[in-house]
């Protein structure tokens, strides 16, 4: 989500005095945040917007993508019990280019999915235009995939908010809107060339995704979030079995109570040294001073099931 939340976050700053009772009910128990760190550059300009984030496999560096065609790289300091206690950035906030070798225009650069295979080519989704375009390094330049039909009707604002790859290079995206409330999300999947639309993500509620990442458990994972005003923001991490043709094995790994953390829309997850899952999520703070980019990492545990618990219904058929 990048322009379209800007207004409603500015009455939230500007009627932070105002309290207003909570629009959802308090969710099932949630494990204790390990890290919950508030990153800021007083010295870069265009720094903030974080819409999704790589993590390395040993958690001691990360990619940051901007819903504005920027990214940056950060070298992650850790206390011994892995909590994060600072970040260096190694790069300043750099455009993305186009497939002419120049930076994203503002009619295209709006990035929200991020996800970078073990050889170190990236991909990137966009909102407006719906599209993913590939990089053999993420400071290269670009080789656009196809477009079905799909991605064209999709709305502007609402379109590849997620985006997840397994090692071998699949494809796994989907909008940050299905329609209606009670319409399944369609995850597309991009494979030997070409897209299909294998399975949905069923619709649990009012939340809506915005993060994926497959985790070295092979699952993928969904971030979904809930903007309520004055309330602020709910976020739920579920996990699934991706299959040929359906995800199966939903589990709830990690709900919030409102307002517990920040606009929270990237994420990824590694396995740290003790072979726990880790799931790293940044927020975006829509480019406001008064926003915190924060960055919040919850231990799954070794089987990554958290302590939310799980269901056992499959997604629906398309």
């Amino acid at each position: 989500m990048q322009r379209r939340s800007r207004l409603a976050l500015m009455l939230l700053g500007g009627l932070a005095g105002v309290t207003l009772p909570l629009a959802a009910k308090d969710p099932v128990p949630t494990p204790v945040p390990q890290t919950e760190f508030v990153w800021s550059d007083p010295d870069e300009a265009s720094f903030g917007g974080f819409s999704a984030i790589e993590m390395e496999a040993d958690g001691g560096k990360f990619i940051a993508l901007s819903d504005s065609g920027a990214y940056v790289e950060a070298f992650v300091r850790r206390d011994p019990a892995g909590a994060i206690t600072g970040l260096e950035a190694t790069t300043a906030m750099t455009d993305l280019l186009d497939a002419r070798g120049k930076p994203l225009r503002d009619a295209e650069d709006d990035s929200e999915g991020l996800a970078i295979l073990p050889d170190g080519s990236a991909f990137v989704s966009f909102e407006g235009p719906a599209r993913v375009l590939r990089y053999d390094r993420i400071d290269g330049v670009p080789t656009p995939l196809p477009v079905p039909g799909e991605f064209r009707a999709m709305q502007v604002n609402s379109a590849l908010e997620a985006l997840a790859a397994t090692p071998d290079g699949v494809l796994y995206t989907l909008p940050e809107r299905s329609g209606r409330i009670e319409q399944p999300f369609p995850v597309y999947r991009f494979r030997n060339g070409v897209w299909d639309q294998p399975f949905d993500l069923p619709r649990d509620g009012t939340l809506l995704p915005v993060g994926a990442d497959i985790g070295p458990d092979g699952r993928l994972y969904v971030l979904e979030r809930e903007f309520l005003g004055l309330a602020g923001f709910r976020m739920r991490l579920r996990s699934f079995q991706p299959g040929d043709a359906a995800l199966t094995d939903e589990r709830v790994v990690v709900e919030t109570t409102t307002g517990r953390h920040g606009n929270l829309e990237g994420v990824s997850l590694w396995r740290n040294a003790a072979g726990h899952l880790i799931a790293t999520m940044i927020a975006d703070n829509n480019y406001r001073w008064y926003l915190p980019t924060e960055i919040v990492e919850y231990d799954l545990g070794p089987s990554g099931a958290g302590s939310a618990g799980t269901l056992d219904r499959a997604a629906a058929q398309p």
